[in-house]
């Protein structure tokens, strides 16, 4: 196999903020691997909150090129067990090569993964568009802006349910809220009760990550059901969520790809929780991952690629919340530059 390493700067249509960052550029790193005609293609962003650079991705997968293109390429998931043991503590660059070993599988066996793992792409769920953290005015403006079924609305500033009361004023749509670790346990409860009266789903991580006695509190008096993102990073996560979040956000970059993913959701489901898989700010590379487990979730955010002024790639479309699997094979993801 041949390893190719592209890094990108993708502009952002507005500046992005959530509670501990803002941006208004996001670097990403593109990982091919290439096996006679066939081409795999993968992505992790940068990451400052997991202290992840393209450089430093690029700085170990370099190390480990004669690891990877030595490789008698078999499975994605073989190929993943070989990768480990050298990628254990490079979460981020073990997803993008995975996605790409999972695209090129697919690929080399002519079926999109989702057929693959014998999955019906169907009455797939509805992905959010996320409305970051920014002056009212401007949260309206976006609002109204995107017209979409289901919004996700970052917050973590001091006034967060009059954030959501003024933009209820503007759709009908329903809302889910991620506070990204901003919230006491007591505020969480509050809010809960003000939030649910407001047409919200649910609650996305309110509470600082390491925070398991204040999450047991919320979990048993929220108003609302509660979904780890932070709090659940690995496969080892899942059970530590167990009774503490209804639910978890599985993000392909922090758990190492979608191999790991797919047991993530699995372990979940027999343990009765409700799933979801959400998305950095990235090309439809990675987004078209993300598509290929749709099926096997109950809650989706893939609108990544849709907060960005120019994509760099193209594979599943979404139109209105709608999601739309390419009948290519792999991810169904091919760049355009």
């Amino acid at each position: 196999m041949k390893l190719v390493l592209r890094r990108f700067d993708l502009p952002l249509r507005h500046t992005f903020s959530i509670a501990y960052d803002s941006r208004d550029i996001q670097e990403t790193l593109i990982v091919a691997l290439q096996d006679g005609s066939y081409i795999g293609y993968g992505e992790a962003t940068a990451n400052p909150y997991y202290k992840v650079t393209v450089e430093s991705m690029i700085e170990v997968l370099e190390k480990l090129r004669p690891q990877v293109e030595n490789y008698s390429f078999d499975t994605p998931e073989a190929f993943w067990n070989h990768m480990q043991p050298f990628l254990w503590e490079h979460s981020f660059a073990q997803c993008a090569l995975d996605m790409a070993a999972s695209d090129l599988f697919g690929k080399k066996q002519g079926q999109p993964l989702h057929k693959l793992w014998g999955l019906n792409a169907e009455n797939l769920p509805l992905t959010n568009y996320t409305i970051g953290i920014d002056s009212l005015e401007k949260m309206v403006m976006k609002l109204k802006e995107m017209p979409w079924p289901l919004y996700k609305i970052k917050l973590g500033t001091s006034d967060d349910v009059a954030i959501v009361r003024e933009l209820r004023k503007h759709t009908d749509a329903l809302f889910r809220v991620d506070a990204n670790c901003a919230w006491t346990a007591e505020e969480a409860i509050k809010n809960s009760f003000s939030l649910k009266n407001l047409g919200v789903e649910f609650i996305e991580q309110p509470l600082k990550a390491y925070d398991w006695e204040g999450m047991k509190q919320v979990y048993e008096q929220s108003a609302l059901p509660v979904v780890a993102d932070e709090s659940c990073i690995v496969e080892a996560d899942v059970a530590r969520c167990h009774g503490y979040f209804h639910g978890i956000n599985i993000k392909l970059v922090k758990c190492g790809g979608l191999t790991p993913a797919r047991r993530m959701i699995a372990e979940a489901r027999q343990r009765g929780m409700r799933v979801m898989v959400g998305c950095m700010t990235e090309s439809t590379v990675g987004i078209s991952a993300i598509g290929q487990l749709a099926p096997l979730l109950d809650y989706v955010d893939m609108d990544g690629a849709l907060l960005l002024k120019e994509d760099i790639a193209k594979g599943v479309t979404i139109d209105y919340g709608k999601v739309q699997l390419p009948e290519t094979a792999g991810t169904g993801a091919t760049l355009t530059v």
